[in-house]
């Protein structure tokens, strides 16, 4: 695969040393001070060397652990259930934690943000709304853009007269703000020449959106999978849209700091999620047992949802990925989505890869 994750291996053996500096300084002012006896320095030595030793382990600890948010659906949960990205960490002496699940990105972004997890899996509109505003997030590595994915959809319910985009002028429609649902719905009122101010927009949570839509307090909902097949096959919800007129990203998002303080637990991490979405991408049924265990989904709907979203492959960015992405971010400023624009090429994480700078 061109520009994959496995194309940038790297050691995983970390050295570690202890700084005798300090402990050295201190002899030797020991043995000038003629006040101070031979052993008064060996006990500043030992002192100083038993420092040093301390702050040498705890960071070593610390770059031992990587914690794994994520959402219903998507890699990192189905990678929790099969087992093998936490085997391969622990080979390298990398403890894993997971962090889950959360409802929508915002949430997960926000433990990102709140120093609770380190990476998580996100579409590129919320995070590329996170990093616009301001939390401390970078890019690790990329799905690219499916244009004949299923895995976004504007529903209604079955009952509803709306049968195409047209039809959503005057109506409310539940989309989460500045994520991948209001994208959706914005790029299909472009695509058809519909002004947004003509549609309104409620901003709800996919808790919230689901029984809005269901009990007619919304007209339409612009979501994602597994949502779109558990309205579909549990609630007779139906889609008037296929495939996304802007197909989207999907991105591995990083806490800043743990790509900056530990960058090879990282990379070994991204790498282990590249690998089980390969593996997942030939055991599709193993991915939908998986989502039937992880999310208690029924084995019709998790069905659904694998064949809609396709395949799990991530890869590092390289600079088209970059240049797209680019693209996103600088219409969701047009658009006054986010409140500033957001440089994509700097907001690559420093790991080494051929786009981060």
């Amino acid at each position: 695969m061109v520009n994959s994750l496995q194309e940038h291996r790297f050691s995983y053996k970390q050295k570690y040393h202890i700084d005798k500096k300090l402990a050295i300084a201190a002899s030797f002012l020991g043995l000038l001070a003629c006040s101070c006896s031979q052993q008064t320095a060996t006990n500043v030595s030992a002192k100083s060397d038993t420092t040093s030793n301390t702050v040498s382990t705890k960071t070593t600890e610390k770059n031992n652990v990587i914690r794994l948010g994520y959402q219903k659906g998507g890699i990192i949960p189905l990678a929790r259930q099969r087992g093998e990205l936490e085997r391969q960490l622990i080979a390298q002496n990398i403890k894993v934690e997971w962090i889950g699940p959360f409802d929508r990105c915002a949430t997960l972004l926000s433990s990102l943000n709140g120093n609770r997890a380190d990476i998580g899996g996100c579409g590129d509109i919320p995070s590329i709304s996170g990093i616009a505003a301001g939390q401390p997030l970078c890019i690790g590595s990329v799905q690219r853009p499916r244009p004949n994915s299923l895995g976004n959809a504007i529903l209604v319910r079955g009952n509803s007269p709306i049968q195409k985009p047209a039809d959503l002028v005057g109506k409310k429609v539940a989309v989460n703000q500045g994520g991948a649902g209001e994208y959706l719905l914005l790029k299909v009122l472009e695509k058809e020449n519909i002004p947004k101010e003509k549609v309104q927009r409620v901003y709800l949570s996919p808790n919230d959106a689901a029984p809005a839509l269901y009990q007619g307090s919304v007209d339409a909902w612009a979501v994602w999978e597994p949502y779109i097949s558990i309205a579909e096959l549990e609630h007779k919800a139906r889609r008037i849209t296929t495939t996304h007129p802007a197909p989207t990203y999907g991105i591995l998002i990083v806490r800043s700091d743990a790509a900056k303080e530990n960058p090879v637990a990282v990379k070994v991490a991204l790498t282990a999620l590249s690998e089980d979405g390969e593996w997942l991408n030939q055991n599709t049924s193993a991915a939908s047992d998986f989502l039937v265990k992880e999310l208690k989904l029924s084995d019709a709907v998790a069905k659904q949802v694998t064949k809609n979203r396709g395949p799990e492959s991530y890869v590092f960015p390289n600079g088209e990925d970059v240049a797209n992405l680019q693209k996103t971010a600088d219409w969701l400023l047009k658009q006054k989505i986010i409140p500033q624009k957001v440089d994509i090429a700097a907001s690559v994480c420093p790991l080494g890869t051929t786009a981060s700078r």
